[in-house]
């Protein structure tokens, strides 16, 4: 029997294995934005621009100042949770693109709780009670979003990326109705489609003074961890992960592969309403129309770039929100229009989705043959 001394060299080369792993998965998502950074430098000079000031701009509005890196870190909140989103339902063989519309769900429910909580009942909520209820209530309504295209697809075959889609339109049309009509604030002085103001007991507190960062952020870091652990240390994890990499062994290892859909889906929409009602109660404090700038769009992209693995997910997030961050002052140094940062985007996705480009250029060999990301039609 080896002695705790004898298996320490071990656990470390087992980390050490881990770490090499991880970075060989990252090195060709790392390569993408490089070569995206690269064209579209050509990009911008071409459209008359210095690239290199509007890169030092773009690094400077992201990271120049303490308030900068608080701002980018609040751009990444959402995008961690959602990116999640997208990559758990990636792993269970799924194409979530429905996360705009679950983050939605979740953040007119949070932001119902959030006001309407206190006034159906006549009293004051302690915020131990009334902000874990405002979360919940939000990441319940995305999970129910997301598992309803889930369940069709467990039992009928209808493709999710078409249900998905469908249901993107359904939710942002039922809350344009309820923020124009039965959840409008009713103040004299308001002229837009927006919800009221969250009680004060239904509000994440900032972490420093003076910022807008929010323990939002440490929530999402730490939701992270939990999807890591869910998908790699959990019986349901691998359930999950068998399910979307061969559907044919699952069902030959004794796995319920339609409850496992319908689950993944639930859980891929439970962490989207997430997304939504930590954005409503950490930062805007109410709902209203096109606050979520696309954050269930770009979140496909962030899962693309991080692999779906959740330590991949966070820096896609940090590096799609120092883009977003560092935009306007990209645009004031150079007077280069933010656009062009959707163009780089575009141009990350294009690489990290046709990663042959990028083997082929930095000559990396394919050491096996990948599985597809998601299932045909009828899988």
């Amino acid at each position: 029997m080896q002695s705790p001394e004898q298996n320490k060299p071990q656990n470390k080369t087992t980390i050490s294995k881990l770490i090499l792993s991880l970075l060989r998965e990252l090195l060709v998502p790392f390569l993408a934005v490089v070569t995206a950074i690269i064209v579209g430098g050509v990009v911008i000079a071409v459209a008359g621009g210095n690239p290199f000031d509007a890169y030092i701009g773009l690094l400077e509005g992201a990271f120049g100042s303490p308030r900068a890196l608080s701002e980018t870190a609040v751009w990444a909140t959402p995008y961690i949770f959602a990116g999640l989103a997208v990559s758990i339902g990636f792993k269970g063989g799924l194409f979530n693109i429905g996360a705009e519309g679950q983050l939605a769900c979740g953040a007119v429910f949070s932001a119902l709780i959030g006001y309407g909580l206190p006034q159906a009942l006549g009293m004051d909520l302690p915020a131990i009670i009334h902000l874990p209820l405002t979360i919940l209530g939000g990441m319940l309504a995305g999970a129910i979003w997301a598992a309803i295209p889930g369940w069709l697809k467990a039992r009928f075959g209808g493709h999710e990326v078409i249900n998905t889609i469908m249901m993107n339109y359904i939710a942002l049309n039922i809350a344009s109705f309820l923020l124009n009509g039965p959840m409008k604030d009713p103040s004299p002085t308001n002229v837009v489609a927006r919800t009221p103001q969250i009680a004060q007991s239904a509000r994440i507190s900032t972490i420093f003074d003076g910022f807008r960062l929010h323990w939002g952020f440490v929530l999402a870091l730490l939701v992270a961890f939990g999807v890591w652990w869910l998908l790699w240390k959990t019986n349901l994890g691998f359930e999950i992960r068998t399910a979307g990499t061969n559907p044919d062994a699952a069902k030959y290892a004794g796995i319920n592969v339609s409850r496992t859909i319908v689950i993944t889906m639930a859980l891929s929409g439970l962490l989207a309403g997430m997304a939504g009602a930590v954005e409503v109660t950490g930062l805007n404090y109410r709902h209203e129309l096109g606050f979520s700038v696309g954050y269930g769009f770009d979140a496909i992209a962030i899962a693309l770039l991080g692999k779906n693995h959740p330590v991949g997910v966070i820096l896609a997030s940090l590096l799609f929100a120092a883009m977003r961050n560092g935009a306007t002052r990209m645009q004031f140094l150079t007077q280069i229009p933010t656009d062009v940062i959707s163009v780089i985007q575009a141009l990350i996705l294009l690489f990290v989705a046709a990663d042959a480009i990028i083997r082929f250029i930095y000559r990396i060999k394919v050491k096996e043959e990948k599985a597809a990301l998601t299932r045909g039609w009828n899988g």
